[in-house]
């Protein structure tokens, strides 16, 4: 197998898209808690930078240490899968 275009666009492409989905569960929670704390900001009209940035940066974190494990297990298989097929790309 020949290292050609296509298998460098298709790697970089399969690279972005694990990095995407490994990232989804922490954007999510940072839209929902982003979005209720708006709600809230919005209702009580108090403008205030920290209280929207503090609650987010909380629960971004606690997602990140809730999801660590399926984050490893996807990173650990897609390097596996790299290092495993190295030859057939040198090829």
């Amino acid at each position: 197998m020949a290292i050609t275009p296509e298998f460098v666009v298709g790697f970089a492409r399969e690279a972005m898209e694990l990095t995407l989905v490994i990232c989804l569960p922490m954007m999510g929670v940072g839209l929902v808690v982003g979005v209720c704390i708006s709600i809230f900001q919005a209702a009580t009209q108090i403008q205030d930078a920290t209280l929207a940035l503090v609650p987010k940066l909380v629960a971004m974190f606690i997602a990140l240490i809730l999801a660590f494990p399926w984050i490893m297990d996807k990173m650990i298989t897609y390097t596996t899968n790299l290092f495993t097929n190295i030859p057939t790309y040198l090829r």
